[in-house]
């Protein structure tokens, strides 16, 4: 066990980012391809709206298996210390993703294909589910308890800079090279990628020093999983449902609506790309100023405006995409 001093919390909250991101985009890359190309490839059987929706059956895999490895990583992290944790869930993550630009399409090796993916899905959630969690502990728990909440956000805007890489890579691709081009090979190229993103994340990950207050408690922690669902069943159950909402809008905007905009509105791909990224950068930038402001009034306020501000928007959400007109489309993401 590292026992070495604790890094400054700039530092820190560098390299959680710098994880988050990384982990994200594995997860995003999936989702945008999904949207865009994965039906055809995987499920030309069937018709292209039923294709879709198949490659985004196994998109959803990716949330089944995110909480069981929030629940598997989550007590290793409670029992081994919550570096390895992030070092284990990047690599896992990383590696599940490489290998989905190598899956052979379905006219190459028939009904495996869809297989494969499905599989390597699952890894990928089963990566992220210890990923997100462990990131926001670890720099929690180096901050101090009146700035909490700032240094904790800063993990949390990993998940835009991994989308606006994601789809930043997929807006070039799709803008620069053909539609048969794309559908070949193109597709692939940012799943290779992150072969390089996972090895940097690694670099910036195995420096960091353990959680003061995981070494505090590592002897107590007999069997946490148990001790967690027997005493805390109530609050882990509500902590989850509450956090779904705000999962439920984000794919909403970045994945649903992709899909949506290009094949049943005839937007391109490239306005699509366009409109959900410029409203994610503002997401990203606005997070750590919502941590401040929860760091000041308290997190439950904040939440509660948050979920019902959220399911009031998005019924005119839905209507400002179904416009097709960019700046109306991006009014309705950017709310």
């Amino acid at each position: 066990m590292r026992t070495t001093e604790p890094p400054s919390l700039p530092r820190l909250a560098a390299a959680s980012l710098a994880g988050t991101a990384i982990e994200f985009y594995d997860f995003f890359i999936y989702g945008t391809a999904a949207a865009l190309i994965l039906g055809p490839l995987f499920f030309p059987t069937f018709s292209p709206l039923a294709g879709t929706l198949a490659a985004f059956a196994t998109f959803g895999v990716g949330f089944v298996a995110r909480p069981l490895g929030s629940v598997l990583f989550g007590h290793i992290g409670d029992r081994r210390g919550r570096r390895p944790v992030l070092v284990g869930s990047l690599l896992l993550t990383g590696l599940a993703t490489v290998a989905v630009g190598c899956v052979p399409t379905y006219e190459s090796i028939g009904v495996a294909a869809p297989l494969l993916l499905l599989a390597l899905r699952f890894l990928q959630g089963l990566g992220l589910g210890g990923e997100w969690g462990g990131a926001v502990l670890l720099t929690a728990e180096h901050a101090p308890a009146e700035r909490r909440g700032l240094w904790a956000s800063f993990p949390q805007i990993g998940p835009p800079v991994g989308f606006l890489l994601a789809n930043g890579i997929m807006l070039v691709l799709s803008a620069t090279l053909s539609d048969a081009q794309f559908a070949a090979w193109g597709w692939r190229v940012p799943f290779w990628a992150a072969g390089v993103l996972a090895a940097a994340g690694l670099a910036l990950r195995t420096s960091l020093a353990e959680s003061p207050d995981f070494l505090r408690v590592r002897e107590h922690a007999r069997v946490p999983l148990v001790e967690v669902v027997r005493d805390h069943w109530r609050l882990v159950l509500l902590t989850a449902g509450a956090l779904a909402v705000g999962y439920a809008v984000f794919y909403a905007v970045t994945t649903w609506s992709l899909a949506y905009g290009v094949e049943r509105l005839g937007v391109s791909r490239t306005v699509m790309l366009a409109c959900i990224m410029a409203a994610v950068v503002v997401k990203g930038a606005l997070t750590p100023v919502v941590a401040v402001l929860g760091d000041r009034y308290g997190r439950r306020p904040l939440c509660l405006l948050g979920c019902a501000a959220s399911a009031l928007w998005m019924f005119p959400m839905i209507g400002l995409l179904a416009t097709g007109q960019p700046l109306l489309m991006f009014l309705g993401f950017l709310v």
